[in-house]
């Protein structure tokens, strides 16, 4: 039987809280979360996607990211639209703050990552990106 200090989902856990919490800590000065940064990044490859296309490309569900996008909306970090060809869309752009500021939250999330990675070579990092792509599925 395996010990928790070696179950696979005890070390993936952890790994997710110190990554997690590292990075929280870089967008504290923003007003952000890590999911609402992942939404900002989704709309700074595509702006105007539906709250289901978001949902479908991060994978979250709609009853999750409403609230989020609620909030975003509500703190100045996008913006709702109806969409003009069919009225029962809602499309999400990024607001002025969220396109100024896009540089220096990217920036944040690399500081974060290399900390986060800090203590492994080039080989350990790439091997480590591509297993975690391979459990992800």
């Amino acid at each position: 039987m395996t010990q928790y200090e070696d179950c696979i989902i005890f070390l993936l856990a952890k790994a997710y809280q110190k990554a997690h919490g590292n990075f929280k800590q870089h967008l504290l000065p923003y007003g952000i979360t890590p999911v609402q940064h992942l939404i900002l990044g989704a709309l700074w490859v595509e702006e105007g996607l539906t709250a289901t296309e978001i949902g479908k490309r991060l994978v979250l569900d709609n009853a999750t990211l409403s609230g989020i996008l609620d909030r975003m909306s509500e703190k100045g970090w996008v913006l709702k639209a109806t969409d003009d060809a069919d009225k029962r869309f809602i499309r999400i752009y990024l607001t002025d703050k969220a396109k100024k500021l896009k540089s220096s939250i990217l920036a944040e999330r690399e500081k974060s990552n290399d900390e986060i990675l800090g203590s492994l070579n080039l080989e350990e990092k790439v091997l480590l990106k591509r297993l975690l792509k391979d459990i992800r599925g």
